[in-house]
């Protein structure tokens, strides 16, 4: 077998770091500037060629995030890496193409209820800001992509119907945004919901590119990537050592994290590009940024094949 040509054949998958907008997000400390930056540099380094750097929404909303375009003056901007940035409406879409971004992330829930507690604002309200922000993104040198929160579920509502998800990106699409990401807010997927959801989009909306951004809340983020692989996916949000937790869904809690994302595409014969040790550093970096312990496992245990001195392990004894 030729295991060059089988290595260089591998199927590749796009891993889009979200540690540093939707993880910091949530921390009650405010992290200094260079250090945000810092983080998103050493990401790069790693190889993560996809990065959501920050968010343009309110500073009085999201008090971490204010620094949004402080943080990317800082960057190290390199030609192979794409940095994104959330914007709720045509005024944080101006300050994102005034800092740079490549591209910017419109958002709107498929809950009424959890869109009204994120963005002060109903669904259709939501989707007319989203109008204005591919207005002023027009004839740019911008990619826009639309993000749907609560694809499966919702923390007020419950279940939210397939059809609601179709709604909105159907109406991202008549927008000309060919771009989607389907978000587990609070960790409400299961494979079957996102089968569901994941073959309806693929029936009515074909040719949109999708993305699955999976939260690990109830520990199903893993298998949940799984069956978006099988139905074709090959663009997976993440977060560094886990960090993560929509402020404004109770229950929420971290990502799927970036470098257990790694671990298992790679494992599984695909092609990130990412260097997992490399990675690994970076996630022990921001554990002791945020001074606490992170859910992240392979930052711990680290790869598979990693060894072990058999003279520094404990010898049974009895």
């Amino acid at each position: 077998m030729d295991f060059a040509r089988a290595e260089a054949n591998r199927p590749k998958v796009t891993v889009t770091e979200v540690g540093t907008r939707d993880g910091f997000q949530a921390e009650p400390v405010f992290i200094p500037t260079a250090i945000k930056a810092e983080v998103i540099d050493a990401l790069i380094g790693a190889g993560v060629r996809h990065v959501e750097a920050t968010s343009f929404v309110s500073p009085r909303a999201v008090p971490q995030l204010a620094d949004a375009h402080e943080v990317l003056a800082l960057l190290q901007r390199r030609a192979e890496a794409h940095v994104a940035a959330l914007v709720p409406n045509a005024r944080g879409a101006e300050r994102a193409l005034g800092a740079g971004v490549e591209e910017m992330v419109c958002f709107v829930s498929a809950s009424e209820t959890h869109n009204g507690k994120n963005l002060n604002a109903t669904i259709a309200q939501s989707l007319a800001n989203v109008g204005e922000v591919a207005q002023v993104a027009a004839g740019r040198p911008v990619a826009l992509r639309g993000a749907v929160a609560c694809a499966f579920g919702c923390p007020f509502e419950g279940d939210v119907a397939v059809g609601a998800v179709l709604r909105i990106a159907e109406a991202y699409a008549a927008l000309g945004i060919d771009r989607l990401t389907l978000g587990d807010t609070t960790g409400m997927a299961t494979p079957p919901i996102v089968t569901r959801v994941l073959q309806a989009l693929g029936e009515r909306l074909p040719r949109m590119r999708v993305a699955l951004h999976f939260h690990n809340t109830r520990g199903a983020g893993l298998a949940n990537v799984l069956v978006g692989l099988d139905l074709g996916v090959r663009e997976f949000e993440s977060s560094i050592g886990g960090l993560g937790g929509c402020p404004f869904a109770p229950g929420a809690t971290g990502n799927v994290c970036t470098e257990d994302l790694v671990y298992l595409l790679e494992e599984s014969g695909f092609d990130t590009g990412v260097d997992l040790d490399a990675l690994i550093r970076v996630a022990q970096r921001v554990e002791a940024i945020v001074g606490r312990a992170l859910p992240g496992q392979v930052m711990k245990a680290g790869p598979r094949l990693r060894r072990y001195d058999p003279a520094a392990a404990r010898r049974a004894t009895g």
